[in-house]
């Protein structure tokens, strides 16, 4: 489950490669949660689930979660893979887990461990690699774009943590959709006139909608119920993988050595953050 999960995840760079150049950003994104409401509501219905009582620091919370991790990785993706081949984003992407343990020591004031220190070192080399073969300033803005969806993530974690009451997944994941569609509407409303969508965006985005968003969730808190934080951060290394694999499958494009040295070093940076971690000793009851 948890390996499918990450599948998922590696798909929206092939799906955001076709929604680029096709849709803009925001009514993407804003069509995106349109699409993943009709679903994500009638499970709630069918869950029983109850919206728990929120203090206003914990409601503001969630709109910046919204505003970074649904709105702003989505359209900093799509806005990058204008620029780059879906297998440079898809390396990228897998630097992930070690920019947001990055961030909770610079936040949240956690001590740095030499895995941190490691990992990060080797999530670097995976970006210089691609930064390696990428040409001209166009490249440059396309990675740019790649980072900061990586960093939006990274917040939407970090201020996850930060929630005095977490909400359970299926909440949690109905109010990032919610909120996501409000923050992102009055800009898709602007960009209206400039969509052209073909076919093969209008799947994307429907393939965005239904199997990262809905299915993919189910898939992870599933897996993740099975296994211990650590198991289950190990198998985030799959979504670059899958990445770069479906950009030759799906998309044709002509994977380098570059690319390959990139999504091992960040497959590697995932690896020495939890192996460590699930090398110890379970206590016995």
């Amino acid at each position: 489950m948890l390996t499918l999960a990450m599948m998922t995840v590696g798909s929206t760079v092939i799906a955001s490669k076709f929604i680029a150049g096709s849709m803009p950003p925001f009514f993407a994104t804003a069509l995106r949660f349109a699409l993943a409401l009709p679903v994500l509501i009638p499970l709630l219905l069918l869950q029983r689930e109850r919206w728990p009582k929120l203090t206003r620091s914990d409601g503001f919370l969630l709109l910046l979660q919204a505003g970074a991790g649904s709105v702003g990785y989505t359209t900093l993706l799509i806005s990058g893979l204008s620029y780059l081949p879906a297998a440079d984003a898809g390396v990228i992407i897998g630097t992930l887990p070690a920019v947001s343990a990055l961030f909770s020591v610079m936040v949240l004031g956690e001590r740095p461990s030499a895995r941190l220190l490691i990992a990060v070192g080797l999530a670097t080399i995976g970006v210089m690699a691609v930064a390696w073969k990428g040409s001209g300033p166009l490249s440059l803005i396309g990675m740019a774009c790649i980072l900061g969806a990586v960093v939006c993530e990274s917040a939407f974690i970090l201020l996850n943590k930060r929630m005095r009451a977490p909400l359970r997944p299926l909440l949690q994941t109905t109010a990032m959709t919610v909120l996501g569609l409000l923050v992102s509407l009055p800009v898709a409303f602007l960009e209206l006139p400039f969509a052209m969508p073909g076919s093969e965006a209008i799947a994307a985005v429907i393939w965005y909608a239904l199997v990262p968003t809905v299915g993919g969730f189910l898939l992870w808190y599933g897996g993740a119920a099975r296994v211990s934080g650590s198991e289950a951060a190990t198998f985030t290394a799959v979504a670059p993988l899958t990445a770069v694999l479906l950009a030759a499958l799906v998309l044709g494009e002509q994977i380098e050595m570059s690319q390959a040295v990139g999504v091992a070093a960040v497959m590697l940076a995932i690896l020495v953050l939890t192996i460590p971690a699930r090398l110890k000793p379970v206590p016995q009851v």
